[in-house]
């Protein structure tokens, strides 16, 4: 993942990461693949997702990362463009 130094501790969308990527770090080193993590992880947001905001809407949301992953948006070793 990026560097998260210049956050806030005390904002939520960085006390959600840090709980995920606790809870991430918990389960890989229980032995659980991190592509299962992966799947669990993306099963629960969009699921999570669906029934807050309505399929239309995470329809649209996934459509749109198309673009941000071909940027490299989630490549923690490739050069933004």
């Amino acid at each position: 993942m990026g560097s998260y130094t210049d956050l806030d501790p005390d904002d939520p969308s960085f006390r959600a990461l840090s709980l995920i990527l606790e809870a991430w770090d918990e389960g890989t080193e229980s032995g659980v693949p991190t592509e299962q993590m992966a799947y669990a992880a993306l099963f629960t947001a969009l699921t999570d997702l669906v029934s807050q905001f309505g399929e239309d809407a995470v329809l649209s949301l996934a459509r749109g990362l198309e673009r941000r992953i071909l940027l490299g948006e989630f490549s923690p070793h490739r050069t933004r463009q």
